[in-house]
Formats: structure tokens, sequence, C-alpha cells
């Protein structure tokens, strides 16, 4: 029997053997596609041809409203250049939007064909692949894309749920004007996401599982908001995410669920595209596109890419959430990017005639972390010497890439491309080579080295020697990193009209500042983030911690936390509750900070020697041979310091005020113009020190004193830079430079210096050598001028140099009674400490080292020396106050010490140099002898106190207000108060200082608890009042306190200083009892001399006299 062709009797190919075109439909199939309608030639015109009568009008009808803009612009007189311009606007958004919708089709077309093509590429049809077929490095899982698949629906309706009723009303409550916004359609669409492969990595331990899935989804998700206020309407049809997720299973427990928390995240950044509807069209526009791709994933990364992570735990009470969540970095790689040679051309002149070279520049990657080098001009074989520091978090996983590019005008060129998984570094520990560039030619020099995480804070000193001899640019090197696990906060104070405030934090070491997400209308935040910071020095660095409002101009509270405080902390950790300053009685801050030192091995590198530091890096350094005892030389009785020891001067720096800085900060996008918060960063002899910040001030007074030990080397320079504090990066306001040479030879400098690099701007400072002097006769008015000349915001004033040299120990103990120890010493004055080389395998150890220390309270602080042997801990220790220096002869010691144990000795020169400023402003004149010491052995008390001894012998006996001997004059019946008033015209303040009272009045069976109140007359409200602490039961208390007011000096000559001393009546009362009071007239009193005197106290209703 026959058939005709029409009726389906022909063989056809199988669906397998005829695959669709790429251009059809994915739901029409390939037969209707060749299947002609016979039938419909012979049907009448009907409805569809009304509707392609329809069609082709509303073609016709868009067609003409491109026209409508060209109208307006005639009817408007415009240029037809704004034209021109829509029309390319319009085209390149087209042109995006097509490129978006058709890799979103291929991709879908190759996602439902996959197995089809595959079976076909491989010469297979429908069936399985071979058991001897396998991907031992990454495992398909089709398994779990068949769970997602039918899970894929459930959680569509969970996410509807959860915009919905999540975050639709956060939204709607974080601004007035999105109080209409909803979701109208919430649709995941019907391709679920899937998971490409899975690849098992073996655990850091035995207490996780480390997997990484190759994820891919290109789904018809389908997203629509609506803001009905402003008829406003946006979403998201289609999305393409391909990337590498890692899930960690962690900590394995003995207990169901077994696991007791998940963490996800992306090692490296996804690639994403979406395609934007309604409103959001607009982001489709060309540079718009590429834009908003990036802020999404900025905000993806903010939450899933390292070093963030998502946290689901499985169990309640999990121990150490914070750990988890964020957990220490796996170390540090410090990459010196050193060079690159033979690399390709690629500027041409003359239409490519001549060939030039290149400017090539280096993009150095890890994870997020991201740094860029300078441009070397017309090189292709440029020397860069940059050194960077990354924090590697997941090994393996992560890599270092570096690319190079040519710089130009308009498009960078590509010159290649290099990458290293992090751990071949972490095998090597210091990986040194030159690498080829992938995608171009030539090749990249890196050194990169291993850093390991150390909570020993007794490898700070080592690490901190080593990183001196390191020649590091742009950035210091590192010596250890800090992270803070930001947890949550209590009792912040409440906002005008008692609303909830909405917290966030910034925190900040040095010029480097992060903040936290802001927590809306709580005042008992939970924030639950990590900050990660690297430092320079943590013995001299702070962390500054300020709990603000979401806007920024109410601050809810403050804390400033000195790092120093972790490294006598246990494993250099602190798990507490901090209470914030300037804040409410019970607002409180809870927060972990972890501090690690950076280490690197010494065995596998050397360290080149710092100039004027003989053997100073050499840590293997054997100690001398030793003879018989016939050969040995006599024991020495005194050091042999070389001619350099001792001969340091101190640099006081005053930074003063500046003017005319230029104006960084702009406000609406630039269009009001602000302007600065300043702040001076000072560098110099390996030491950097900041002043605080100056806010919205173009000429800022600072006031800021710094100093720093310098030697007479020539050459030296203090670097000083002037920088606008910002949230991210601060800006740059200028630079200058100071030769020392000036300074170190006439011993003062006082100057306005012009900022360079910068169009306007000044800086004044003022420079002052001190000479230290061996002698303590001037010590009492040393620390009386650093009293007076003390400002609020500066560190306490040095009032000596202390000078040791540890020359050699003998007899130390053995280890563990036969072995010799291989011993080194630290020396430690207050918070500064100076660790001597280790001598290997010696109970009399040869070092031959110098340092110097700040002394600011000579009568109080002292020496501490510990020796320590590698290995083996303490071997002895030694304790000397400096006081005991003051009574040597010119202020040294030089002798042999015995150690507290008893057993050991070393031999050891101590000398102090006491400091006289001969610029502090605070003389009426210059430092003079010429009266007798005879008069000065009879008023120690009035003359131990004052600044400074004037040569006038009038002037000193017009100041003896209780005859001859102030030691010898009674005390009135109430007691007396030990007070110094006097006029800081640098700062433009009326200084006060409180020393002590004697002789009080007991009215009761008790001591009182005296305290003194400062009232300046005639105002009474709380800015004029000052008060010192209180001392408990004690007649002759001392207070040493210092109260400062700003006002002119006409003005503070108007006023009248009451001074009370007081008590508290019982511990259940307010009731203060009046011990006595003094009336001071500043009119009557020399205010520019600033001296110390007694007052005696009278009744409440007489006046005090002097």
């Amino acid at each position: 029997m026959e058939r005709s062709p029409g009726d389906g009797s022909s063989p056809s190919p199988s669906p397998a053997d005829q695959p669709s075109a790429p251009s059809d439909p994915p739901d029409q199939s390939p037969t209707d596609h060749t299947k002609p309608d016979l039938s419909s030639e012979n049907q009448p015109t009907g409805p569809g041809a009304a509707g392609e009568a329809l069609a082709v009008l509303t073609s016709f009808g868009r067609r003409l409203l491109v026209l409508v803009p060209v109208y307006l612009a005639g009817a408007m007189g415009l240029s037809v250049g704004f034209v021109l311009f829509g029309l390319a606007l319009y085209l390149g958004w087209r042109r995006v939007r097509d490129e978006k919708e058709r890799s979103l089709r291929v991709a879908r077309l190759l996602l439902d064909d996959e197995e089809r093509l595959t079976a076909k590429t491989l010469y297979m049809s429908h069936r399985e692949l071979p058991a001897w077929v396998s991907f031992p490095d990454v495992e398909k899982a089709e398994w779990l894309n068949k769970i997602v698949a039918q899970v894929w629906p459930f959680l569509g309706q969970y996410m509807e749920k959860l915009l919905a009723e999540t975050v639709a009303p956060a939204v709607r409550g974080s601004n007035p004007h999105l109080q209409t916004f909803t979701f109208t359609r919430v649709e995941l669409g019907e391709k679920p996401l899937r998971i490409l492969g899975v690849k098992v990595h073996p655990g850091q331990t035995k207490e996780q599982i480390l997997l990484d899935l190759n994820i891919s989804y290109v789904g018809d998700v389908q997203i629509d908001v609506e803001v009905k206020k402003y008829f406003c309407k946006a979403g998201v049809k289609g999305m393409q995410l391909h990337g590498v997720l890692r899930v960690i299973l962690e900590p394995l427990i003995g207990d169901i669920p077994i696991v007791g928390a998940v963490s996800m995240f992306f090692i490296r950044r996804p690639t994403l595209d979406i395609n934007w509807t309604g409103m959001t069209n607009l982001l489709d526009i060309p540079g718009l596109s590429s834009l908003s791709d990036t802020m999404i994933m900025d905000s993806i990364a903010a939450i899933l890419v390292l070093p963030n992570r998502l946290l689901v735990p499985l169990v309640p009470d999990l121990h150490d959430v914070a750990q988890l969540r964020s957990p220490l970095p796996r170390g540090i790689i410090r990459i010196h990017l050193q060079a690159a040679r033979g690399l390709s051309s690629k500027d041409k002149y003359v239409k490519g005639l001549i060939e030039g070279k290149s400017d090539p520049y280096a993009l150095v990657r890890v994870g997020t972390q991201t740094f860029c080098s300078r441009v070397i001009d017309e090189e292709l074989n440029p020397q860069w010497g940059e050194t960077y520091e990354v924090m590697v978090h997941e090994v393996p996983g992560q890599e270092i890439e570096v690319e190079v590019f040519d710089k130009d005008p308009d498009k960078d060129d590509f010159l290649g491309r290099m990458k290293l998984d992090v751990g071949k570094v972490l095998q090597a520990g210091v990986l040194d080579d030159w690498f080829p560039l992938q995608g171009g030619q030539g090749q990249v020099h890196l050194r990169l080295e291993w850093l390991s995480l150390l909570p020993d804070a007794e490898k700070l000193e080592q690490v901190l020697q080593w990183n001196r001899g390191v020649s590091s640019r742009p950035e210091p090197p590192s010596a250890a990193i800090l992270v803070v696990y930001l947890d949550r906060a209590q009792d912040l104070p409440l906002k005008k009209g008692n609303k909830e405030p909405n917290p966030m934090v910034q925190l900040s070491v040095q010029d480097v500042t992060q903040e936290s997400k802001a927590v809306y209308s709580t005042n008992s935040p939970v924030w639950e983030e990590a900050f990660r910071f690297f430092l320079q020095d943590p013995q001299s660095q702070e962390l500054d911690v300020q709990v603000k409002d979401d806007s920024r101009a109410l601050t809810l509270g403050a804390l400033t936390l000195p790092l120093a405080r972790l490294l006598t902390a246990s494993e250099l950790t602190l798990d507490q509750w901090f209470q914030l300053n300037s804040s409410g009685p019970n607002s409180r801050l809870y927060m972990k900070l972890v501090m690690r030192i950076l280490y690197l091995d010494s065995s596998e590198v050397s360290f080149p020697a710092v100039p004027g530091t003989p053997n100073a890096w050499d840590l293997n350094s054997e100690s001398p041979e030793k003879g018989s005892s016939v050969d040995a030389p006599p024991r020495p009785c005194h050091t042999t310091p070389d001619s350099h020891f001792g001969t340091e001067s101190v640099l006081r720096i005053h930074v003063l005020e500046a003017q005319d800085l230029i104006a960084k900060d702009r406000f609406l996008g630039g269009l009001v113009k602000g302007k600065s918060d300043p702040y001076v960063k000072l560098k110099l002899a390996g030491r950097s020190f900041r002043s605080r910040v100056v806010r919205e001030d173009l000429n800022p007074r600072w006031n800021e004193v710094f100093e720093v030990i310098v030697t007479s080397i020539p050459g030296q320079e203090l670097e000083v830079e002037v920088f606008d504090k910002d949230l991210d990066k601060d800006d740059f306001l200028g630079r200058c430079k100071v030769s020392l040479t000036t300074v170190l030879n006439s011993g003062f400098l006082d100057e306005w210096l012009t900022l360079e690099d910068v169009p306007s701007g000044r800086l004044h400072l003022r420079l002052e050598r001190l000479t230290p002097r061996p002698t303590a006769a001037e010590l009492e008015e040393v620390l009386q001028v650093n009293s007076l000349i003390q400002t609020q915001k500066s560190a306490e004033l040095a009032a000596a140099l202390l000078s040791v040299y540890l020359e050699r120990a003998e007899d130390l103990p053995l280890r563990k009674g036969t072995k010799l120890p291989s011993p080194y010493a630290v020396i430690t004055v207050g918070d500064t400490s100076h660790k001597t080389k280790t001598v290997s395998q010696t109970s009399a150890p040869i070092w031959d080292e110098s340092a110097s220390f700040l002394i600011r309270k000579p009568n109080t602080e002292s020496l501490e020396l510990q020796v320590r042997g590698e290995g083996t801990g303490t071997l002895g220790s030694l304790s000397l106050p400096v006081s005991e220096l003051l009574g040597a002869d010119r202020l040294c010691l030089d002798r042999w010490f015995t150690l507290n144990n008893g057993q050991g000795q070393l031999l050891l020169r101590a000398q102090l140099g006491i400091l006289v400023s001969q610029h502090s402003g605070v003389e009426a004149h210059s430092h003079s002898h010429s009266y007798s010491s005879s008069s000065l052995s009879e008023e120690p008390e009035l003359w131990g106190g004052l600044p400074h001894i004037t040569s006038s012998a009038p002037e000193l006996r017009q100041r003896l207000t209780h005859g001859d001997s102030p030691l010898e004059a009674p005390a009135g019946p109430l007691g007396q108060v030990k007070l110094t008033v006097w006029y800081y015209s640098e700062e433009r303040k009326l200084v006060s200082i409180v020393h002590s009272c004697r002789a009080l009045r007991q009215n009761g069976r008790d001591p009182p608890d005296p305290y003194v109140s400062l009232l300046l007359l005639p105002d009474k409200n709380r800015g004029t009042k000052k008060k010192t602490s209180q001392k408990k039961r004690t007649l002759n208390p001392e207070f040493n306190e210092r109260f400062e007011w700003e006002l002119p000096l006409d003005e503070a000559l108007r006023r009248k200083l009451d001074v009370s001393v007081k008590s508290n009546s019982s511990f259940m009362s307010r009731e203060r009892e009046l011990l006595g009071k003094v009336h001071l007239d500043l009119a009557e009193i020399d205010l520019s001399h600033g001296a110390a005197q007694w007052y005696d106290l009278m009744d409440d209703k007489d006046k005090g006299s002097s």
C-alpha cells in the first residue's frame, strides 16, 4: 500500500540524531519546525488577519515614535547632537540587552541538551559512560542535581515568603520614601541550580570536611518589585551565576547530627550576569551595566566571598561561633614584586610604522585583596621593588595572580598573567623565582615569603629587628596582625526624643579605618563581624573604637585600647566587655581581640645588617672559644663601650598649626565643597608618630609634642606628611622634609614650612635638640617645666635620657645542671624593650650592645633586665631603680651587678642625662645661676618647685611671704594647699596645677577624704568648675593634677580663682565638708612665671593669702 509523503510513514531521524537548531525556541521540536501546514492554504481569512493588521500598525507606531525626539529637539531649538547622543545611548543599551538575552538563551540550551551533546561529541548514543572512565580530581554528582531539581519549587515558595515577610518590611522601614515598596512577583523558575562537580579535600584537622562545589545557575528567575507611591516598577528576568563554592563541615561531634555547623563561601568571586526589567532596564546602558554588576558582586562578596563566609549552626549553644564565622588566617604571604623582563612592546607611533616600548605596571591579586604597582615609563625590563602583604585564609584553593599591563591613555594593553597556588608557598617557606607570563611574553620576578602566625610575644622584638633591615615600599613591613571580633553592645545612649539609635562602629588602627554594618532601632545591637588589621609596631599602636549612629553625626561611645595590653595577655587574646567612654553609665561593648606575631623562620632567610650595629642580625654567632685558665684574660672591672655610646640626644618636635590647607571633603557627589579633617604623620630614625585629627578645619591647631632619640649621623631628615582623615582612604594634603643638620648644630628651629606636591598649605613646626646633662641639680626644675608645657593631647614629656651598655655576663646557671645555655638579655624601661642577640652555648656571653630609653619620672621608674636562655626560660633578672643613678657620681653606674637569683653576674653601664629645655616658652628669662648655693639650700621648698631661676636677687626676696625660710613658716590653722597658676601663651590657656595639701584640719575621729575643687569666677557653670580625685583618710594628700581653661590673657586677668578643699561627710551622704578655701585674684599674680606656691587655707568668710 502506498502512502502520501505527508502521512508520516517515511522514516524520520530520531531526536538524538537531529538536534534542534540554536535559533529554535526551547519548547519547539525540530519536527514542528520542518512540517508545513498544508491545510492553511484553503482556509478563509478570519480573526487572524485582523491580528496581523494590528501587529503591523503597532510596529509602524513604534517606528514613528523614534521621530518624536527629533521633532521635540527642533521645536525647542536644540542641537542635533542631543538626538545623536540619545540614539547612540539607545543603540548601546539595545546591544548590551541583546547580548545578555543571547547568552542566557545559549546557556539554557546547553544545560538542556548537555547529556545529548556530550554523548554526540564522544560518538556515543544514550548510554552510561563505561565504568573505566573516571575523574579522580572532580566527581560528578548527578544524584545531587536530581535532589535539587525536586526541592527547587519548594525553595521558591520559601524565597517568596522570605522576601515578602522579612525583606520587604526591612526595606520599607529603612527609608520613608520606600513605605509602599512591595514584591509583586517572586518566581525561581523551572531551571534549578546545577552542581557540575564535587571535589573533596582532606581537612586541616580531623574535625572538619572540605568540599568544593562547582556550581552553575542559568535560571529563568523572575522577581518584580514596585514602589506604588512613585509608580516605579523594576525587576530581574533571568540570571547567570558560575563559581566554585567551598563548603566546610565542622566541627564533627559525637552526637546527632554529627556536624556542628556548615560554613559556605566562594574562594574567588563568581561570574554574574543579570537581565534587568522595568526601570532597572537603565542598568543595561553601556558603562552602567558593568557598574551595576560590580556593585551587586561587591554585596555578594561582603557575605559569601573570602574572607567573609556564611555560617549555619546545626546544634544549639555551639562553642566559639565567632571563630567559626571568621577564623584566623592560615598565614600571611609577603609578596616582593621585584621586576619583569622580556615584556612585549605595545606602543606604536606614526600609525604603527615606528615601534616603541611599553609603560608596564602590575596588578597583584589574592582573593579580594588587590594591589597596583607604580607605572615604569618606556621600559620592557621594569624594576618595581615593591612589597605587599596578603592574608591567606584557605590552603589549598587560593591563588596568587599577577597581571601585567601597558599603561595607555584610553585602554591599557594586556602583557601577560601568572598564577600560583598559595600551597606551594606554604611548602617552600620562601620562594624566589622568575615566573613565565601566560597570554603574552616575558617573565616576572617574585619573592614570596610565608609568615606564620605565632601567639608568642617574645618573638616580637626579633621580628621588629628583622623588619628594620627589610627594604619595603610603599608601606613598612608588618610585625603582627590584629583580628577584632565585634560581637555586641549594651545600653547605648538614646537619641534626642528618647529614640532608639541605629548603631554602627568605626575601628581605626593608625590611618586605617573599617566600619561595621548599621543595626537599626536598638540600643543593644548585635553585629557579629570580624575586622583585620596589619600592625607595624604593636608596642606603640592603639585601637580606636567609635560607636556612632548611622548618620555619623552622633557619637554613642568611644574606646581607645593600647595594643601593648594584648602583649601581656594570655595567648595574646582579650575576650571581654569593654566600658565605653563619653557614653551612658552602663554602656559597654563586647569584643574579642586576637593578636598574632608574623614570624619568618630565620633558618630560611638571612637579613641584612643595620649600619652601626655590628652582628645585629648574626643570630647564629658563636661565643669566643674559651682557652685554659692560664691564657684567660683578667676579669674587667668596668665596661669598655665604643666612643659613640651616650652621645645620643633627644629631638622634641612640637607640631603647632597649619594654614591654608586644601579642602578634600565633598558632599552630594561633589556638588558641595566641604573642608578637611587634617592630621600629621612624622617619620624619623625608624619611628613614626601621628597627631590627633582636627575636624573640619583648613587652619588647624594641634599643639602636640613628640620626642625621639637621635644620633649625630649626618644626612638625617624629618619626613612630615599631612592627610585628610576619611572613612576609606585618607587624602593627601602635602608633605615636607626638614634636614636635622641645622637643628643638631644650632639646637633650635622654629619655622613655617611650605607643603609640597599640593597647591597650597604650610605647617608650623618647632624643633629643639635636648642634650643630656650629667647633673641632678636641675631635675626638679625640668619636671616642673614639663608639667607646665605638657599638653593634654601629647604623651608625658621626658625628663631624662637613660643610656645602657650591656657588655657581658658570667657564671650563668646551666641547663638541667650540665648543658650550657644560649643566653640573651631583654632590657625594659616602662613600655620600651630591647632584646640583645643570642649567644649560643655559653655561660659567659659577651653581648656588647647598647640601648637608650626616655625617662619621664626618674624618681619612680626602674630599669628591668632579664637574662633568658633560648628554649630554657629565665636564667636571672636585675631591677635597677633610676633613682639610684640620681645619687651616683655624674649620674652613672659602671660595675658588676649580681642577678636576683644569686647565680650569675652582669657587667653593665647605666648613665642618666637630664634633658633641660632652653626654649620651652615658660621662662621669663633664660636659665641663670647667679644666686648663691647657700640661699638655695635655705629655700628648698620654694625653689624646688620653680620652673625657672631668675637672676635678680630682689625678685627672690619678694617671693618669700612667710619669712626667710618657708620650711620654718608654720601652716595656718586649717592647713595649706600648694598650687601653680600660670598662663600658657602658646596654647592661650590658663593652667592650674594642684600639687598637694598639708596639715589639714581633722574634725572627727577619722582623717578626712580630701579633694580640691576649683571654680573660675564669676562664672559658676560646669565648664569652669574642676576638681581633683579624692584621697582616702589623709591630712597630707598628694594630687599633682593639672587643669586648663581656654581664654585670652586679658580675660584671665579679670577672673578670680576660687580653690576649696573639701571632704565627703559619709559614704551614704551627698554632703561635703569644707576644710578650707583660697580666693585668688589673678590680676595680682604673675602669670608669666608659673611658680609653685603654698597658700594658707581660710574659712569660707575669709580671704585666702599666701
